[in-house]
């Protein structure tokens, strides 16, 4: 089952007023996102994907720095996909993956108003 990237709506400032919970739907996307972020392997992987010089990296160079299989690593970098924190292109038997622009960005902001 293929999900889709959680997309965080902050065209209208913060999630809430100020003294008010936000809504179940907007904190379910937060959790999303925060949540592929807390195992310190994805958010190497995060950096590592970030940092690279050319804006992106294929899975097979993902997998030697983490010390971790290509199977395990793939496991990781589906989260980091469907929290919207990555896009995945398949080129040939290789997965690549860019970083995508603001998801974290819009979930803290989001968050801290």
């Amino acid at each position: 089952m293929n999900a889709l990237p959680v997309t965080i709506d902050t065209s209208a400032g913060s999630c809430c007023a100020p003294g008010q919970a936000m809504d179940d739907g907007t904190a379910h996307d937060l959790a999303k996102v925060f949540k592929a972020l807390g195992d310190p392997t994805r958010v190497k992987l995060l950096s590592m994907i970030v940092s690279s010089s050319a804006g992106e990296m294929c899975v097979c160079d993902l997998t030697d720095p983490v010390g971790l299989s290509q199977p395990t690593v793939s496991h990781h970098m589906k989260l980091l996909v469907e929290a919207g924190l990555v896009t995945r292109e398949q080129r040939g038997k290789w997965a690549y993956y860019q970083p995508t622009t603001g998801t974290l960005a819009d979930a803290a902001k989001a968050l801290l108003g």
